[in-house]
């Protein structure tokens, strides 16, 4: 049994019925990997979706889907962690935003492997990608 915490761009196509990702996650699911989001990945991704034109589509389908995708959150000095995080790759030439600060360290706390295809994450020392859109 395998844990991973879905990046925006993982979480995004799951409200698309008969996308390709949405099948391959689900699958999993059924036979027993864990799926996790975290607070970031929310706020990008419902937004993301909901501004479309199905965005109303989007919505319902989030809403009967997210109990198979728990939230896992970090608190106060988890936050101090991703800043720093952010400090320490600042200091060897390398950006990562606030978001994608947040969402490593989550990764990292919870033992997830990150869902994504995002390069930037690669900068962090430790945290396991793996990109399921190639």
């Amino acid at each position: 049994m395998a844990r991973y915490l879905l990046d925006t761009n993982h979480l995004s196509p799951l409200v698309t019925t008969g996308h390709p990702l949405r099948d391959l996650i689900l699958a999993r699911h059924t036979d027993g990997d864990e799926f996790f989001v975290c607070v970031p990945v929310l706020i990008e991704s419902i937004f993301g979706f909901s501004i479309l034109p199905q965005g109303k589509r989007n919505r319902a389908e989030w809403e009967r889907l997210k109990w198979r995708f728990p939230c896992v959150f970090i608190d106060e000095e988890d936050a101090e962690a991703a800043a720093d995080l952010r400090v320490t790759l600042r200091a060897q030439g390398k950006q990562l935003e606030a978001m994608d600060a947040s969402i490593a360290v989550a990764a990292l706390l919870h033992r997830l492997t990150l869902l994504t295809k995002d390069r930037d994450f690669t900068a962090v020392p430790a945290l396991i990608t793996e990109n399921w859109l190639q």
